[in-house]
C-alpha cells in the first residue's frame, strides 16, 4: 500500500535523528536554570550535580550495587576506547562486528592495540555474528544495539554464566531503552545523547567487581593518557565513581542530564522509557508489514532494534540501479522530508545499505512515528514518480 496523496497531519517533533537525538517531550532551555555555571566542578555544589547523575542514572538503569559508575570524557566512544586500552591484552579477545561502530572497535583492538590473539567475528548489515562461536574464555567486545544497522542483541543468553573472561559491551544506543542483563556483562558504556536526549561530549562508564579487579591485576603494555586512566597506584581510582572527573565536564550538561533522568523517573524509569520505544518499534512495523518497497534491515523480528530503527528500499527499480544511484535516490528522498520539515536526519548511515534510519528511543512520541509513517509514502511515491520506468 503506497499513496502519493500528500499527508496533512505532521509530526509536532520532526527530529528522528539518531544521534545527538531528540529532547525530552516539553523540554526548554527552562531546564537549564539549575546550571552551575561558572563553578569549577570541583566544588561542593557542582560535584554534587555530578554525583547526583551517577546515582540517579544507576537506579533506573537497575545496576548491581557493587557496580561501579563514571562520567567519562569523549561520549561514549571516550568511554568504549578507555576500557578497550585499560583492560585488554590479558587475555585472548573475541570481538562482535556486525555495523559501523562495532566494527571500528574491531578496528582499534586489532591494527591500533593490534592483540595478537583478537578474534573478529563478523556479520554483513541486518545480520548478527555466530554469537555460538563466542568462547568464554576469551574478553568479549560486542555493541547492544548496532545503531548504524538497527541490529541488537535478542538476549544475552550466549554468555555463560562461569565465563573467565570480561564483557565489554557498548550499550549507548540501548541504555534507558533496553534491558541489559548485568549478570552477563563486566563493562557497559553509553552517552547522554541517545536514549534521554541529552548534550554531546560526556560519557558513561559502568564497571563490574570482575572488570575493577582486572584493573587492579593487569597493567597493559602500552602507555595510557590521562584521560584513559582509572587507577591510581595499582588501585582503582574510587574517586572518579563519586563525582570526580578526569577533565573539565560542562555544568551545563549535567544540568541537561539531570533533567533527563528526573522526565525518565517521571514516565515511569525503565519500564517506562522501554514500553514508549517498543511502542515506536511497532508502529512502524505496522505499516512495514503494508508496504511492497521497503522492509527492515534486519532479517529476524527478535533481533530488530527499538531504538535506531533501521529500512531498506527493496522496490525491483531501485534494486536494479547500482549503488551509487540507489545512495542518490534515497538522500534525494530524505531531503524532501527534510525540505517539508517532517523529518531531520533519518538517512541511512553512510556504510550501511541505502535507506532509511528513524530514531525511536524513547523521548519520541508514538503519535509523533504515527505522523511520520505517512509522509514517508509519500516521498517514495515522489521520487519512484522521477525514476522508476514506466510503460
Amino acid at each position: 500500500m503506497n499513496s502519493s496523496a500528500r499527508p496533512n497531519l505532521r509530526p509536532n517533533n520532526p527530529n528522528f535523528g539518531s544521534g545527538p537525538c531528540s529532547k525530552r517531550p516539553g523540554w526548554s532551555f527552562a531546564a537549564l536554570e539549575a546550571a552551575m555555571l561558572g563553578r569549577s566542578h570541583r566544588a561542593a555544589a557542582p560535584k554534587a550535580q555530578i554525583t547526583e547523575v551517577i546515582d540517579r542514572s544507576k537506579a533506573i538503569l537497575g545496576m548491581p550495587q557493587d557496580w561501579v559508575l563514571a562520567v567519562v570524557p569523549g561520549s561514549d566512544t571516550g568511554a568504549v576506547e578507555m576500557a578497550l586500552w585499560s583492560l585488554l591484552g590479558a587475555r585472548p579477545v573475541d570481538v562482535l562486528s556486525f555495523e559501523t561502530f562495532s566494527t571500528t572497535w574491531a578496528g582499534d583492538i586489532t591494527k591500533q592495540l593490534k592483540l595478537p590473539d583478537a578474534r573478529v567475528l563478523a556479520a554483513d548489515f541486518g545480520e548478527l555474528p555466530d554469537i555460538a562461536a563466542v568462547n568464554p574464555a576469551h574478553d568479549l567486545v560486542l555493541a547492544w544495539n548496532g545503531t548504524t544497522s538497527g541490529v541488537r542483541m535478542p538476549s544475552g543468553d550466549f554468555i555463560a554464566d562461569d565465563r573467565a573472561g570480561l564483557v565489554i559491551c557498548d550499550a549507548t544506543s540501548a541504555a534507558f531503552a533496553m534491558d541489559l542483563p548485568w549478570s552477563k556483562l563486566d563493562v557497559v558504556t553509553w552517552s547522554w545523547q541517545k536514549v534521554l536526549g541529552g548534550e554531546a561530549a560526556h560519557g558513561m562508564l559502568a564497571l563490574s567487581p570482575r572488570a575493577v579487579a582486572r584493573l587492579e591485576s593487569y597493567t597493559p603494555p602500552w602507555p595510557l593518557p590521562k584521560v584513559f586512566r582509572l587507577t591510581s597506584g595499582g588501585r582503582l581510582n574510587a574517586a572518579l565513581f563519586r563525582g570526580d572527573t578526569l577533565n573539565t565536564p560542562s555544568m551545563l550538561c549535567v544540568a541537561d542530564a539531570l533533567d533527563g533522568l528526573h522526565w525518565a523517573e517521571s514516565v515511569g524509569g525503565l519500564p517506562g522509557l522501554i514500553a514508549r520505544s517498543a511502542a515506536n518499534l511497532a508502529a512502524v512495523a505496522a505499516w512495514e508489514a503494508t508496504r511492497d518497497w521497503v522492509e527492515f534491515l534486519p532479517s529476524r523480528a527478535e533481533t530488530r532494534s527499538s531504538t535506531s530503527i533501521c529500512l531498506r528500499f527493496v522496490a525491483p527499480w531501485f534494486l536494479a540501479r547500482d549503488l551509487p544511484s540507489q545512495t542518490r535516490i534515497a538522500k534525494q528522498m530524505t531531503a524532501l522530508l527534510e525540505q517539508e520539515g517532517v523529518a531531520f536526519d533519518i538517512a541511512f548511515y553512510r556504510d550501511a545499505p541505502p535507506g532509511l534510519r528513524i530514531w525511536g528511543g524513547a523521548t519520541i512520541e508514538t503519535s509523533d512515528i504515527q505522523a511520520l509513517l505517512p509522509w514517508l509514502d509519500w516521498a517514495y511515491a515522489q521520487v519512484e514518480s522521477e525514476h522508476a520506468p514506466h510503460g
